[in-house]
């Protein structure tokens, strides 16, 4: 895998807007997003000859290919586990390209998540299954940890527990989402700040998670363009290529519920993700110049922050009280297109496109001299994460 980085590059990037109420099609989202991702990219639909997904998205390889106008393709793979897939998806694109499987492949990920199927929800056709995944729901869904805020509610308990940190701290992350969030025109709270008294004072869901610890739930659709590094640069687009693309699943491993551990206060997975893009990439977290951090819920952002060695296990909360440490202009700067609690919730992907525009030096929050940024998928289940570069590394 070492031999990854820095063969491949994200060359465009697009999105539709986010909202609540789409008003379409899940397969038009996709459609709207690869073709607006491509066009960014200056090429074509003919252009492309591989497009990658999440397992979880509705929208086959094919269809999306008709419905966009991409004629032959010689890859298409899915990627599992939810939010851990979105790194995942630009790993399995930098792979094919760089071993010339594909010339161009496009990630993507659209869903009416708002409108339509609501993945904060009790739903219990997933203990119902008739595979491995409905054995493992049985062990938690008849006894009420049903909803992914309850399954996270439990991991954040023992957090505090063991390590002091308490809901304000996690409020903090909300509130520097919601302040990068408020000024970007494309996230749905654009203009909609929130304070640490607004997050306290919010209702609780499954405690000791608040209402605005918890992401949004969001229609649209994100797609990412991936070339060889070579060909980028190329291309109209300021490339950022990919210094390191990693994905991992660690012992024990359930989907949001890892309860058999004999430590139930960390996230081994993001640990293990982390090693690999450090150890391919040639970086470390003082390296980094910001971070995107997937943040469905506030408590795995200060966890992954510890996991990937930004601070040591515990520390995330005085990481977090030292003021504007996560703003623009700060030591790490957070999520700056407002993340998942404030842009919108497309299961990671449009924190990978963030990053791209901060790369390109674009970004609506921009961090000067953003040149290193690493950027993380879904946590609680097996993930993936990125380290984005705007020139070559190693």
């Amino acid at each position: 895998m070492a031999g990854l980085s820095g063969q491949a590059a994200i060359a465009g990037i697009g999105a539709t807007e986010f909202s609540k109420d789409s008003g379409r099609s899940e397969l038009r989202l996709a459609a709207e997003a690869v073709s607006a991702a491509v066009a960014d990219a200056g090429l074509t639909p003919a252009d492309v000859d591989g497009l990658v997904s999440f397992t979880m998205d509705t929208n086959a390889e094919i269809a999306v290919a008709r419905a966009v106008g991409i004629k032959e393709m010689t890859y298409f793979s899915r990627i599992h586990y939810g939010g851990g897939a979105a790194c995942a998806t630009v790993q399995q694109a930098a792979m094919a390209v760089a071993t010339g499987v594909a010339d161009v492949v496009v990630a993507y990920r659209a869903f009416n998540e708002r409108s339509g199927l609501r993945f904060g929800q009790v739903n219990s056709a997933v203990a119902n299954q008739e595979n491995s995944s409905g054995t493992d729901n049985a062990f938690s869904y008849p006894h009420g940890l049903s909803t992914p805020a309850a399954f996270v509610a439990m991991v954040a308990q023992r957090y505090m527990h063991e390590y002091g940190a308490t809901s304000e701290d996690f409020g903090r992350i909300a509130v520097v989402d919601r302040k990068h969030a408020a000024v970007n025109p494309n996230a749905f709270f654009h203009g909609k700040p929130i304070t640490l008294e607004d997050h306290q004072s919010s209702r609780y869901i499954a405690e000791p998670l608040h209402l605005l610890d918890c992401c949004q739930e969001s229609d649209g659709g994100v797609a990412i363009v991936v070339v060889s590094a070579e060909r980028a640069r190329d291309l109209p687009q300021v490339p950022a290529l990919i210094s390191a693309a990693a994905a991992g699943s660690a012992d024990d491993q359930f989907i949001m519920s890892s309860y058999y551990r004999d430590d139930l206060a960390g996230l081994p997975e993001m640990g293990l993700v982390g090693r690999q893009l450090w150890k391919q990439s040639g970086l470390g977290p003082s390296d980094m110049d910001m971070a995107i951090l997937y943040d469905h819920f506030t408590p795995y952002t200060l966890m992954q922050l510890e996991e990937l060695g930004f601070c040591g296990r515990g520390e995330a909360k005085d990481f977090v009280r030292r003021p504007g440490a996560l703003e623009v202009g700060g030591e790490l700067p957070l999520n700056t297109h407002g993340g998942q609690l404030g842009e919108a919730y497309i299961h990671g992907m449009n924190g990978i496109a963030e990053a791209v525009r901060q790369i390109r030096g674009d970004s609506v929050n921009q961090v000067e001299n953003a040149d290193k940024i690493v950027v993380t998928a879904g946590t609680g289940v097996p993930t993936s994460g990125l380290v984005l570069t705007r020139s070559q590394v190693n």
